[in-house]
């Protein structure tokens, strides 16, 4: 025979708690989802960069020199490209009026080169050492890998409070339900029940709160990620356009809800029993 539940939340603390419940859990999985994708494409940048290198020349400097390093060495080389001054001048268009064409002069000239190995860019390095500027463009765009991360610690960052809100919530609501039945408490132990018989009557109904309420607010976080990661494609930006979420993220984001409601159950099992033996 089932047996029923001893006492309830009253009404107000039961729409309060699906409501904070539910936003906590849409900004977590937002938090994280934010965390993943930004980190996939911070992985797929580097990934993307790490072989590649810029040789520059610059003026007073020899380009025998450097056009003799590069031949010597084609078998660390997998491909080599000299950067024309047409294509030069456009990059440097922006710095360069119409009336600003003697600083032409001043422009180098550039090689791109991709090696066949990581390792080879302190080998390349050392020989353009004083002969030219050797640049990989992993380095070059690290500002960009930086800000990355700075992004991924700040969505873990919102995750954490977030989860921290739950646990303060659930922990506020279980001293206030027990505060409302003080009674019932009294006459649970006067009939001999246990304190674990009392947790469990207070998990349930956190429990069947927390599923209802994660579940909302997944459902509601789902089409926001989608709308991030369709606005990050369409910008087509650099390492905006890298991010990405893999079905491996997607099955991790789904879980966050589920783990979440057996944080709150966990929350409110040992606040509970905290109050019960303190009282």
């Amino acid at each position: 025979m089932k047996r029923p539940v001893v006492f309830s939340l009253v009404r107000e603390q039961s729409v309060f708690m699906t409501a904070i419940m539910a936003l906590l859990t849409f900004l977590s999985v937002i938090a994280l989802g934010a965390a993943i994708a930004i980190g996939t494409g911070v992985a797929r940048w580097n990934n993307q960069w790490e072989l590649m290198a810029t040789v520059q020349v610059m003026p007073g400097q020899k380009v025998d020199t450097t056009q003799k390093i590069l031949d010597s060495n084609k078998d660390k080389i997998a491909s080599v490209k000299k950067v024309s001054a047409d294509e030069m001048t456009e990059l440097m268009r922006p710095w360069i009026s119409s009336g600003g064409a003697a600083m032409k002069n001043y422009l180098p000239e550039m090689y791109e080169i991709k090696l066949n190995q990581k390792s080879d860019m302190k080998f390349f390095a050392d020989q353009f050492a004083g002969k030219a500027r050797f640049l990989s463009h992993a380095s070059a765009l690290g500002a960009a890998t930086g800000a990355g991360w700075r992004m991924i610690v700040i969505a873990a960052m919102i995750l954490v409070l977030a989860l921290g809100a739950i646990g303060v919530c659930i922990s506020f609501i279980a001293r206030n339900t027990a505060q409302l039945h003080r009674r019932e408490l009294e006459i649970l132990n006067q009939v001999g029940a246990r304190d674990s018989f009392v947790a469990r009557q207070m998990q349930i109904i956190v429990g069947k709160i927390s599923i209802t309420a994660a579940g909302m607010g997944f459902v509601a976080a789902v089409p926001i990620l989608l709308l991030i990661l369709s606005a990050a494609h369409s910008a087509r930006v650099g390492l905006m356009a890298m991010m990405s979420l893999t079905t491996m993220a997607w099955l991790l984001l789904a879980a966050l809800p589920i783990a979440i409601s057996i944080f709150a159950i966990w929350i409110t099992r040992r606040t509970t029993l905290k109050i019960l033996k303190n009282s």
